[in-house]
């Protein structure tokens, strides 16, 4: 059956009715830019829905690669995630400190984990806040659950995998970076990539799926690929810096009616840090 915005998004007010419900388990997903100067954990130590345990993507992670945030292996992941008390059986709720932006990482991960209820909070805790509801501080312990991690290899998209698409047109590659960095007129947010992008590339920057941290509804989103020539019906790859906005497009594509969607994961961190691939744009 096709995928709809209410398989993949929960609102404030369905959270609040079902916070304390035992099922429910809340996640703070909040991750910045190293542009940003911010510290997630720091802010969600200060600050988070309550009950909700913080997932940080930059050590749930492969941490023995060279690439930020990258996919952890099935035993590692069920380890995290049996600690942090997010077990098989429960409805995962995530969200992020910035509306939609992070978030969508995680939930993304958490599917291609096997997970089979993992939903995102629409708005994030800018909306939670803005209805009026409690945050609390401190770190939140739960008792542990046992997770059952089923990577699904399909799902994900490597090096060698994007270099055959490039090379074969197989798969259309989405680029979420913004347009100045996707031409390589503005730098990347990490030194040392080349600027531009892959060949035969769309670009479709994240927030054009999203308004006011929330995300579009489903004709909008449909628009916004038609306008940079993306088919839904042909197989998609989605990019970004490092693929975290990568699967917010991700996550609108499914709300969108594509099907044969995947990520690579190392996206232009990987790609534009080599210099054996093809790239258009940049210096």
């Amino acid at each position: 059956m096709p995928t709809t915005r209410a398989d993949v998004l929960v609102s404030v007010d369905w959270l609040a009715s079902h916070l304390k419900s035992p099922d429910v388990v809340v996640v703070d997903a909040s991750w910045h830019l190293p542009t940003a100067g911010r510290d997630a954990h720091e802010e969600y130590l200060a600050g988070h829905i309550p009950g909700a345990v913080f997932f940080d993507i930059d050590t749930i992670a492969d941490t023995g690669s060279d690439l930020p945030h990258m996919l952890p292996r099935p035993e590692v992941f069920s380890s995290r995630m049996r600690k942090l008390g997010i077990g098989d059986g429960q409805r995962i709720v995530v969200y992020d400190s910035l509306g939609l932006f992070s978030a969508p990482r995680v939930w993304w991960t958490f599917k291609v984990m096997g997970a089979r209820d993992v939903v995102v909070l629409d708005g994030g805790l800018p909306a939670w806040t803005e209805a009026g509801h409690d945050v609390e501080s401190g770190p939140v312990r739960r008792p542990e659950r046992h997770f059952t991690a089923r990577l699904d290899n399909s799902a994900v998209r490597d090096l060698a995998a994007m270099k055959a698409i490039v090379a074969d047109g197989s798969a259309q590659v989405v680029d979420a970076r913004g347009a100045p960095r996707f031409r390589g007129e503005a730098p990347e947010p990490r030194p040392g990539l080349r600027g531009g992008h892959m060949p035969g590339a769309a670009n479709v920057p994240f927030d054009r799926v999203i308004a006011d941290g929330r995300l579009k509804d489903p004709a909008a989103v449909r628009a916004a690929f038609a306008e940079a020539g993306v088919d839904l019906d042909r197989p998609i790859v989605t990019s970004c810096g490092s693929g975290v906005t990568a699967a917010v497009l991700t996550m609108a594509l499914a709300t969108a009616g594509a099907r044969a969607v995947t990520l690579y994961d190392g996206s232009w961190t990987e790609w534009g840090g080599r210099d054996d691939v093809p790239v258009v744009g940049g210096a």
